[in-house]
């Protein structure tokens, strides 16, 4: 078949210059990233969760606890009671009526189903 006879005299377009070498002398020493905000890594990784915060603290603040120092660790009941502090609102309707949503026009309605064209016509 002629399909055939193509497809074995393809040649590819890229074309590499020289033999592939693994160069003799990598430095696999590691070091900081580039955009670090300290140049320095840190001695070990357990010095370095002591001060990471991914979602609240990661260390375990209180080792000797039953419930441990991570998110979530704790019951409900000791964390108090749950109230906004002043001028803090945790609902949108808790606001005061200055604040309130407003309710769509009619104008504003045809607009919005017309895709804009009825705000030209």
């Amino acid at each position: 078949m002629q399909a055939t006879r193509i497809l074995f005299g393809r040649q590819p377009m890229i074309r590499f210059l020289g033999k592939r070498s693994i160069p003799s002398k990598i430095d696999h020493t590691p070091h900081a990233h580039p955009a670090a905000p300290t140049s320095e890594l840190p001695d070990s990784f357990a010095s370095y969760r002591q001060k990471a915060q991914q979602h609240g603290p990661l260390a375990r603040r209180n080792a000797a606890s039953q419930y441990g120092g991570f998110v979530g660790g704790k019951p409900g009941k000791s964390l108090g009671p749950v109230e906004p502090a002043s001028g803090e609102f945790f609902d949108r309707s808790d606001l005061p009526s200055r604040f309130a949503r407003t309710s769509w026009s009619a104008a504003e309605i045809e607009a919005i189903e017309s895709g804009g064209a009825s705000m030209f016509a």
